[in-house]
């Protein structure tokens, strides 16, 4: 069987290209494979680390390949972009890409802040689940638990500041004549219904 230590893959409609690494400073092996054709090509080399941009049929081809003993990482699109070489938009770019995109956990944690930005706009209501989830996934790198940590609290710094602000405008409220006038006026003034 033939020994990969990683392999990048570009998912396509007829043709899949594949961009396989024999180890960390040795060769590289590009192909271009029928649809019809993956099965085989997987199954005759080793379990190994398969990297693929997510798309239509990404989930299917995961859940293949892991049948077959391999483990596949499965990227959101926005997460390769820093891989790509020059702009380049061709398939044998995209699987080299993605092979890239696996390589270790220094980077995967990098990217994991992407996750924590965009979980950021949830609201500051779901830290709590958050740090949850992150203290219990065993397969996260310690990396990526620290930035959640980071996360919540410069959330709940950020939530004081903001209690201390709504604090100040109340304060200045209660001192200005005509802001407690505007405060007494149906649909303006805390009183109103909301």
């Amino acid at each position: 069987m033939k020994k990969f230590i990683r392999i990048g893959v570009d998912l396509a409609k007829n043709y899949f290209q594949v961009h396989a690494l024999e180890s960390e400073n040795g060769g590289t092996v590009t192909r271009k494979l029928k649809r019809s054709k993956m099965h085989e090509f997987f199954a005759q080399i080793e379990p190994c680390l398969i990297g693929m941009e997510a798309c239509g049929s990404a989930h299917y081809w995961a859940r293949e390949l892991k049948a077959m003993g391999h483990e596949v990482l499965l990227m959101p699109p926005t997460y390769t972009k820093p891989y790509v070489k020059r702009g380049k938009n061709d398939a044998a770019q995209d699987a080299r890409t993605a092979g890239l995109a696996t390589d270790d956990e220094r980077q995967r944690a990098s990217r994991s802040s992407f996750g924590i930005r965009h979980c950021r706009r949830q609201g500051i209501g779901r830290v709590d689940e958050l740090l949850e989830l992150a203290e219990s996934d065993t397969t996260l790198p310690n990396a990526a638990k620290a930035g959640v940590k980071v996360l919540a609290q410069a959330l709940e710094g950020l939530g004081k500041t903001i209690d201390d602000l709504e604090d100040e405008i109340a304060s200045a409220d209660a001192q200005n004549e005509m802001l407690r006038l505007l405060d007494k006026v149906p649909a303006l003034g805390s009183s109103s219904p909301r």
